[in-house]
Order: structure tokens, then C-alpha cells, then sequence
């Protein structure tokens, strides 16, 4: 496993060794002890799955305190543009957001700790994406930010003319309003 920084304190890139042959590949998605090895020591106790269509905007979405979750995301089938935003009060990165293609192509994984806001955009015709967390899902906590926020001008690698966002998501505050 590679572990490479992405100039935001905890949010790491995961690059898994992949053994392929003519048979297809095998790797390990996740080893809590290599990466223990790296700081990383989250206890994973929630894993989800989502599919999308090409377009779909998820997002962003966080849960408040105490309930905060960390999540390793990856990709299972097609491509998405994974987005993280820096919500940790104090951060020197506070408000800052990193966005990195995940594929089922790629191999590559996101660490998002507990203090950020979560969201991706389908680029391909169907994505599947699976991740791990490290609280329960707490509906009391849930909160987000819109997607499509002047301030933070994510750009979120479809046409915006395409974008599928969900009901609930449109109607979430801007940042400013945090």
C-alpha cells in the first residue's frame, strides 16, 4: 500500500498493490494492520454501497458532532469525482476542498477523516461506490452543504446541464451559513 498526502492533514490517497495476470487481478481493499503501520487507526465499524448513474451529484454531506465519521471510499464499478471539504474548526485548511477520480480502474482510495463534508459526481455510465465508516449513520446529525456553493467552486467534472442532485440536497445551506 502507498499512502500519499494530498496537502489537507488526514486526508490521504490509498494506492493498493494489484497483482494481475490473464485471470484478472486481486488486491487487498483493506488491512487494518499495514495500515495502522501508516497512524492510520480508524475502527471501521459501517460499510456502504451506493450505485449512480452518470450525472448524479451526491452530496455534500457530513454528520455533527459527536457523531462525525471518517470514511475510506473506493470504487467498484466505473468512475466518480470523490470531493472532501475541510470542516474542522481551527484547520489552517478550514473551508478547502480536494478532489481526486476514483475508478474501479484506478485502484485509488480516499481517507476522509471526521470533520468533512463528503460528495462525488458520476463520470461514467454507472458508478458503484463502497466505503467504510467509523460511526453509525445518526439521522439527528446529518447535515450538509450545497453542492453547488459559490464560495467553495467545486468543480465536480460533468456537464452541470447533466447533473442529477436529489431533492434533499438541493435544498441544503451554503457554506457561509455553517
Amino acid at each position: 500500500m502507498i499512502v500519499k498526502e494530498t496537502g489537507i492533514e488526514g486526508l490521504l490517497i490509498m494506492e493498493p498493490r494489484v497483482f494481475k495476470d490473464p485471470r484478472g487481478f486481486f488486491y487487498e481493499s483493506f488491512h487494518q494492520e499495514r495500515l495502522a503501520g501508516f497512524g492510520i487507526s480508524y475502527n471501521f465499524i459501517q460499510d456502504n454501497q451506493s450505485r449512480s448513474a452518470y450525472g448524479v451529484i451526491r452530496g455534500l454531506h457530513y454528520q455533527k458532532r459527536p457523531h462525525a465519521q471518517a470514511k475510506l471510499v473506493r470504487v467498484t464499478e466505473g468512475a466518480i469525482f470523490d470531493v472532501a471539504v475541510d470542516l474542522r474548526p481551527g484547520s489552517p485548511t478550514y473551508g478547502r476542498w480536494f478532489g481526486l477520480e476514483l475508478s474501479a480502474d484506478n485502484f485509488l482510495q480516499l481517507m476522509i477523516p471526521g470533520g468533512f463534508a463528503h460528495g462525488l459526481s458520476v463520470l461514467t455510465e454507472h458508478a458503484t461506490v463502497q466505503y467504510k465508516c467509523d460511526e453509525y449513520y445518526h439521522p439527528e446529525s446529518e447535515s450538509g452543504i450545497r453542492f453547488d456553493d459559490p464560495d467553495l467552486k467545486i468543480d465536480w467534472k460533468i456537464d452541470p446541464l447533466k447533473a442529477i442532485v436529489s431533492e434533499k440536497d438541493l435544498i441544503l445551506p451554503y457554506f457561509k451559513q455553517l
